[in-house]
């Protein structure tokens, strides 16, 4: 291993500039295209955590102690953190996996009025594959859409939320959909809008 190998794994994870520099000179010297944003920018993922190391041979880093991740696709917070880094140059991010106490944000683009909303999601561990943009999560997970939120009801019931925030399920749920109250101008509920809950 070549110290400055692991100087720069460590920048391109950790460093938006960085990462974004050596997307651009990788992604300039190799076929293989970098995933880029809407703009067409190279997209940076930058990791906070309280320890980390790094397996350069393997690409991979270990991120553990309140791990916070703010990457345009997705934002992330666990106990621990594993990610996986393409083999080939200029490819980035492959995988990630995030354990304990895990939260997921991810903006969903609402087609009626193209304004942004987020599905949080909550579970033990959370697997997020660049290939296909999903982010799948385990141990008795929920996601909460607006007022809307789908819960398991077994630790074993699978959610999966893809990269334009829909959500699919596998195993047992319930969902609880509920109904903002109407209001005037004057931000005063209206009459009879309120229900009472049993």
């Amino acid at each position: 291993m070549k110290p400055l190998a692991v100087f720069l794994f460590a920048l391109a994870l950790v460093s938006p500039v960085a990462a974004q520099d050596s997307t651009r000179a990788k992604a300039a010297a190799s076929p293989a295209a970098a995933a880029t944003d809407a703009n067409g920018q190279p997209i940076a993922t930058q990791i906070y955590s309280d320890e980390a190391s790094f397996d350069t041979e393997k690409r991979i880093g270990i991120f553990s102690g309140h791990v916070r991740v703010f990457d345009p696709r997705f934002n992330i917070q666990s106990d621990k953190l594993t990610v996986y880094i393409h083999k080939e140059e200029g490819e980035g991010l492959e995988k990630a996996i995030a354990e304990g106490h895990v939260g997921v944000v991810r903006d969903k683009s609402d087609p009626k009025s193209g304004s942004p909303s987020k599905a949080v999601g909550l579970a033990e561990k959370a697997v997020y594959t660049s290939s296909d943009g999903n982010v799948v999560l385990t141990g008795s997970p929920r996601v909460q859409q607006g007022l809307d939120t789908h819960v398991a009801t077994s630790p074993d019931t699978v959610m999966v939320l893809n990269q334009d925030g829909h959500l699919t399920t596998r195993g047992p749920s319930r969902t609880e959909i509920r109904q903002g109250s109407k209001k005037d101008k004057n931000e005063k509920p209206t009459p009879g809008a309120e229900t009472k809950k049993p």
